[in-house]
């Protein structure tokens, strides 16, 4: 199981982002699994940002990204987006997906992305 994860990059303060996460594999069936998005900076722990439920339907956010981020799927094409808009510099991380069997915001990750790097500066 590979989950890729793509669209990092360097934005101003104030602009929008959007990630993106693949899942592939043979035995792997995408909607057996919630997603989530984490994002780590060093020297600090790795924080959940938003979670996604296996059909999209529940979508929870941490407190630091509510209104301002959306987590969302498609289940046909095995991919999970984070759109991001209103970026803060605090929102500076490298950012990962990640998908779990179970759903809640204490939920284990079986599998992870590569992590792509998020830069909010001016």
């Amino acid at each position: 199981v590979q989950l890729q994860a793509s669209g990092g990059g360097l934005v101003q303060p104030g602009s929008s982002l959007t990630l993106s996460c693949t899942a592939s594999g043979g035995d792997f069936t995408f909607t057996d699994y919630s997603m989530g998005w984490f994002r780590q900076v060093p020297g600090k722990e790795r924080e959940l940002v938003a979670d996604i439920s296996w059909s999209g339907g529940i979508a929870n956010y941490a407190d630091s990204v509510k209104g301002r981020f959306t987590i969302s799927r498609d289940n046909t094409k095995n991919i999970a987006w984070l759109q991001m808009n209103s970026l803060k510099p605090e929102d500076t991380a490298v950012y990962y997906c990640a998908a779990g069997p179970s759903f809640g915001w204490d939920n284990e990750y079986d599998y992870w992305g590569q992590g792509t790097l998020v830069t909010v500066s001016s």
